[in-house]
C-alpha cells in the first residue's frame, strides 16, 4: 500500500485540519495510507513576543516548506491565512477544499453580552493588528491586549486575565468550541484576514501524483476566492500579520472582492471591486492598487 506523508504543525487545531484533509482523501483513495508528520514552526516555538516583533515572513510555514523541499513530507496542510503571499518557486498550492466559516468570533467572560456593551477599559485579547484596529473602531472604550498562543491557551485567559478574546470562527468550529462564542462579526463589520477559513495544501511543483490526488477534493468557489484574496494580499505588499483583510463574494455574474488595508499611523482604508470569476487574481491586484492609492492620499 502506498503511503503519503502529510506535514502539519503540532497544535491541536493544526492536527484537526490535517485530519480533515486526510479524511476527505481517504474516502476517495482507499488503497493509500496517510501518515501525519508533525513539524514545529518558528512561530510555535517563540511565544513570548508579538509576531510583528519576531519579524520575517512564513513564521508558521517555513519549516514545513523545508520538510517539503527535503522530501520529509509529500504535502503540507496550512491555515491559508498564515501563508505568505509568495511561496518558494519549487512549491505550489493545490486548489483548496471547501472553505469553513470566514468570520471572526468574540468570546467574552460570563455576564458580558456583546462588544457594544462592554464597560470602559474592558480588556480584549488578540494577536492581530487588523482585529485590534477594527475592534477599537467599533468600541473605542475597550483596551486591546496583544496575546499569543494556541486556541486553548487564549481561551483560558478569558476571566482570569482578560474580559474577552477574538479568534477565527473556523478554528473554533473545527475544535468543537462554538458554544464558547458570544458574538460573531459579519465580514462587513470586521473584514477577515485574506483566506481566513481556507486550508492551504502545499506540495512540490513537480509532484503530479500528489497534485492529481489533491485536486479531487477541491471546491471551485473556494479556489476562486483564494486566488482573489491572495492576489490582493500580494498586491498590497503586506505580510500576513499586517492590518490587511479581504473576503470574496460570489453570484451568478461573477465575484465581488472587499478589501481592507492600512497602517497604525494612517489608519485603515477599504473598498470593493467586482469582476468575472476567471479574472479573480486581476480583481485582487486592481483592488490592492486602488487601496494603496487611497492610503497614499490620506
Amino acid at each position: 500500500m502506498k503511503k503519503v506523508r502529510v506535514g502539519t504543525r503540532g497544535s491541536k487545531l493544526a492536527l484537526v485540519q490535517a485530519e480533515t484533509v486526510i479524511r476527505l482523501l481517504a474516502e476517495r483513495f482507499r488503497d493509500i495510507s496517510f501518515e501525519i508528520v508533525v513539524i514545529h514552526s518558528k512561530g510555535d516555538l517563540i511565544t513570548d513576543r508579538p509576531l510583528q516583533e519576531i519579524g520575517g515572513s512564513g513564521l508558521f510555514t517555513g519549516e514545513l516548506e523545508a520538510a517539503l523541499s527535503n522530501g520529509e513530507v509529500d504535502f503540507a496542510v496550512h491555515s491559508m491565512k498564515d501563508l505568505p503571499s509568495e511561496i518558494p518557486s519549487w512549491l505550489t498550492l493545490a486548489p483548496a477544499p471547501v472553505r469553513a466559516d470566514m468570520r471572526d468570533a468574540l468570546i467574552l467572560r460570563e455576564g458580558y453580552p456583546c462588544l457594544a456593551e462592554l464597560p470602559v477599559g474592558a480588556k480584549i485579547g488578540t494577536g492581530s493588528i487588523r482585529r485590534g484596529m477594527l475592534l477599537k473602531a467599533m468600541n473605542p472604550e475597550i483596551e486591546i491586549v496583544p496575546i499569543r498562543g494556541n486556541v486553548d491557551s487564549r481561551l483560558a485567559k478569558v476571566g482570569p486575565q482578560l474580559d474577552g478574546v477574538v479568534l477565527a470562527a473556523a478554528g473554533l468550529a473545527r475544535l468543537g468550541l462554538t458554544d464558547r462564542v458570544t458574538q460573531y462579526f459579519e465580514p462587513s463589520e470586521i473584514i477577515p484576514a485574506p483566506c481566513q477559513g481556507i486550508l492551504a495544501l502545499e506540495l512540490r511543483k513537480d509532484d503530479t501524483f500528489i497534485m492529481n490526488m489533491l485536486e479531487t477534493i477541491k471546491d471551485e468557489e473556494t479556489d476562486i476566492s483564494a486566488r482573489a484574496e491572495r492576489a490582493f494580499l500580494r498586491g498590497t505588499g503586506a505580510g500576513c500579520h499586517a492590518p490587511v483583510g479581504a473576503f470574496c463574494e460570489h453570484d451568478a455574474s461573477g465575484i465581488t472582492l472587499t478589501g481592507l488595508y492600512g497602517t497604525e499611523e494612517k489608519g485603515l482604508v477599504r473598498g470593493s471591486l467586482s469582476g468575472e470569476k476567471v479574472n479573480a487574481e486581476s480583481v485582487g491586484l486592481r483592488l490592492a492598487e486602488q487601496l494603496l492609492q487611497k492610503l497614499e492620499e490620506m
